[in-house]
């Protein structure tokens, strides 16, 4: 009687073996439950690309009351630790040696200027360039600090009976994420490296183990059919990513605070694409290695750090070479970046969903198709 190509008894049967070998093994739940909750944490409280209480320097070279004057909104600022000085090389001598990060300069004409140029004056803002986003976030605060302070003069004035031409007033609103909190954009980016870790890292280096102590041979001298072994790998670990999913969700928004606006259902199903991306990422690594010293430096290199790298988790793509762009394209955490910062931050978005979503069955079915292939019933 002929072997069938699928039997369900058989995959049941060797699904349950896997259940138990992962219940009984205390490296599975290390790297799928404790080093996912771990890393959660660390990117929740641990990064912060929110830049508060800057170190910068007021130059003070007139003492005019218009001059205090903003020098006193400068220190209201909840974004500003200030350092006030008339001691111009004393501020320059702080700034290299890294004590203050940026200086700012009220010249000694500034009340004149302000008289003879309609509500204006110039002030010079010096920043430290060595640390770009730092001088960024110096250059932006000084100069929304400085429309803020020019808005008030401009309505005390007018309280005086002065008149004066009308400034531009910039409203700035934003979209998704109303507080501009980091957090909210990290931790999205981050579910999508502990999926990783689960998919590709603990599958590799299970299987691979497999392979070294000899009970791959073993399971390879049954009658199972490549397809089924195939199966009884995907299935047990399936599930566990979806529970280190369903963790890293409740955590994400009960622990950490941060927004989900979108759909369950849509976040199961796309989860679901991602996940077997990565396990059939790890069970190809596996196939090929056979070692799982050779695997954890192959699923480093191949899965963990691209999709820290080149998801666009904490680097945009836009803004890497054409090169380094055109290779993101096959690296499938970006596709689920893009899709858990849209579902927490913004919602159910089609355009943005729908492209993501082709992208992640191609890459599900391609990986799981290769593992399938190199799969072979001979152990050489």
């Amino acid at each position: 009687m002929s072997n069938p190509i699928l039997s369900w008894r058989r995959v049941r049967a060797l699904c349950v073996k896997e259940t138990r070998q992962i219940v009984r093994d205390p490296s599975s739940w290390l790297i799928a439950v404790v080093i996912p909750l771990l890393l959660l944490f660390i990117f929740g409280y641990g990064i912060n690309l929110d830049s508060s209480k800057l170190r910068v320097g007021i130059l003070l070279e007139q003492r005019s009351e218009a001059a205090l004057d903003f020098t006193h909104t400068m220190t209201g600022s909840p974004y500003i630790d200030a350092t006030i000085s008339d001691n111009r090389q004393e501020l320059i001598a702080k700034m290299q040696a890294g004590k203050i990060r940026g200086l700012v300069v009220i010249p000694v004409d500034f009340a004149e200027q302000m008289e003879r140029a309609n509500a204006t004056a110039p002030i010079q803002v010096i920043t430290d360039g060595s640390e770009p986003n730092t001088a960024n976030f110096v250059q932006g605060y000084v100069e929304g600090i400085w429309q803020i302070w020019q808005i008030w003069q401009m309505q005390r004035a007018e309280d005086n009976g002065q008149t004066f031409e009308p400034l531009i007033d910039v409203q700035t609103r934003y979209w998704f994420n109303p507080a501009a909190i980091s957090q909210h954009f990290i931790i999205p980016g981050a579910v999508t490296i502990i999926m990783t870790v689960i998919g590709a890292i603990l599958t590799s280096l299970v299987v691979a183990r497999e392979w070294e102590r000899g009970t791959m041979e073993a399971l390879l001298s049954t009658e199972i059919t490549r397809t089924e072994l195939l199966l009884c790998k995907l299935i047990p670990y399936y599930f566990l990513g979806m529970l280190a999913m369903l963790l890293c969700m409740l955590v994400s928004v009960f622990i950490l605070g941060v927004p989900y606006r979108g759909s369950l259902l849509i976040l199961f199903f796309i989860s679901s694409l991602f996940l077997l991306s990565t396990l059939g990422m790890g069970l190809l690594i596996s196939t090929i290695t056979r070692n799982q010293f050779n695997a954890a430096q192959v699923a480093l290199n191949a899965a963990f750090l691209p999709s820290i790298m080149l998801s666009g988790f904490i680097f945009q793509i836009d803004s890497m070479p054409a090169v380094i762009r055109a290779v993101t394209y096959i690296i499938p955490a970006r596709y689920f970046v893009s899709t858990l910062q849209s579902l927490f931050l913004a919602g159910n978005i089609p355009v943005v969903l729908v492209v993501n979503v082709l992208f992640l069955i191609a890459s599900a079915v391609m990986f799981i198709g290769l593992t399938w292939l190199k799969t072979k019933r001979r152990l050489d």
